[in-house]
């Protein structure tokens, strides 16, 4: 076990589970304020030991994982990560159906048009700061 686990369907996520699976999509929402974000993470990535001729298959960091947001890991250093819920929204066998669902879920989410949320971004594509001035 480790600290803070995720939730999966309202349990702790059965780390069985991973190896089923690609990746997931999940959301991580601050206990004092409420505010979230969502974004997406590997259970799994290729890497070329030294020496080696071939890739192979090594876990990432999923368990201690917090998001790549800047401002979510700054609100994490300062507040603790015993303030912070951490729930898989859902689970892929691929690269794609992850990719796709977390752009899917943030844009369902107005994830750039809402206070409730901290991504600035989507996809690298579509940031905050350009939607607050379009939509003026």
């Amino acid at each position: 076990m480790y600290p803070n686990p995720w939730i999966y369907q309202g349990e702790i996520f059965n780390e069985i589970l991973v190896d089923k699976y690609y990746g997931m999509v999940y959301c991580i929402t601050c206990k004092l304020d409420g505010r979230k974000y969502i974004g997406r993470k590997t259970f799994w990535f290729m890497r070329k030991k030294r020496g080696a001729k071939r890739r192979s298959k090594l876990e990432s960091d999923w368990r201690v994982y917090y998001g790549s947001s800047e401002v979510l890991k700054e609100l994490i250093k300062v507040s603790g990560k015993d303030h912070f819920h951490r729930e898989i929204l859902s689970l892929h066998k691929t690269k794609g159906a992850m990719n796709y669902t977390e752009v899917k879920v943030q844009f369902q989410e107005n994830v750039l048009e809402s206070n409730n949320y901290l991504n600035d971004n989507i996809n690298g594509k579509y940031f905050k700061s350009r939607v607050e001035k379009w939509n003026e």
